[in-house]
């Protein structure tokens, strides 16, 4: 039933709905792999198996997308992501990796809730078909199109495509997805090159100043000789 005979701050709104995050390490990994590239790529919100409640006093309308962005959001931790307190602001695209306890109905009804609140682009690979649907809005319906030889999301410039039976994502530069550990890896370089760059600078500083410092002892000395000069009487030029 719906709670709004109660006030809003009376509303308790759980964040987390009971379920475990994924039913296999291959959906665990899908869920890490996504969220952590797109958090990587995109200035938006990027959350990976998180609460979004559409409707303010209603913690019965909730859903959990695998992996969502919601555009225009800024980073940063939310228990959930409650949508009022977000310049009111529906999630722009969702990413489904259907689980084996999905039934048919389980996903025609997903589908209609991200339909009916205004997901602007839907994309839900099935593991056991190796098949990837997409849906994308036209009014107030999302609609299928096709994703024979891979789509690009019109809002990320992401493309997903199916290679040896595998769901793959491809970055706007047309360079693969990262895995969790390459992901890591990666950031583990640029940690590295970040210091090694701000040392180089640290350097260059201490190279300038003693440099600088130079300079005015040479200028001292000879600022101080030439005064000697002038008490000795001699004329400089």
């Amino acid at each position: 039933m719906a709670s709004s005979s109660l006030p809003p701050s009376a509303v308790l709104y759980p964040d987390s709905d009971g379920q475990p995050m994924a039913e296999n390490t291959e959906q665990f990994a899908f869920i890490q792999t996504f969220q952590g590239n797109l958090d990587v790529l995109l200035p938006d919100f990027v959350a990976g198996d998180h609460l979004w409640y559409p409707v303010e006093g209603r913690p019965d309308l909730r859903i959990a997308p695998d992996v969502y962005v919601a555009m225009g959001r800024p980073k940063g931790h939310r228990g959930s992501y409650k949508q009022w307190l977000e310049a009111d602001a529906p999630l722009s695209v969702v990413f489904e990796w259907w689980s084996p306890s999905n039934t048919f109905g389980d996903r025609v009804q997903k589908l209609r809730f991200y339909e009916r609140f205004g997901v602007q682009e839907f994309y839900a690979w099935d593991p056991l078909t190796r098949e990837l649907s997409a849906f994308h809005r036209e009014g107030q319906q999302l609609i299928p199109v096709n994703t024979e030889g891979g789509i690009i999301s019109p809002l990320l410039g992401v493309r997903l495509d199916v290679q040896d039976g595998a769901l793959r994502g491809w970055r706007p530069d047309g360079k693969p997805f990262l895995t969790v550990v390459e992901m890591d890896e990666a950031r583990q370089r640029a940690e590295l090159e970040r210091d090694q760059a701000a040392r180089e600078r640290d350097q260059a500083a201490r190279e300038r100043d003693q440099a600088a410092r130079e300079r005015d002892q040479e200028r001292a000395r000879a600022e101080a000789l030439a005064a000697k000069l002038r008490e000795l009487g001699v004329e400089l030029d």
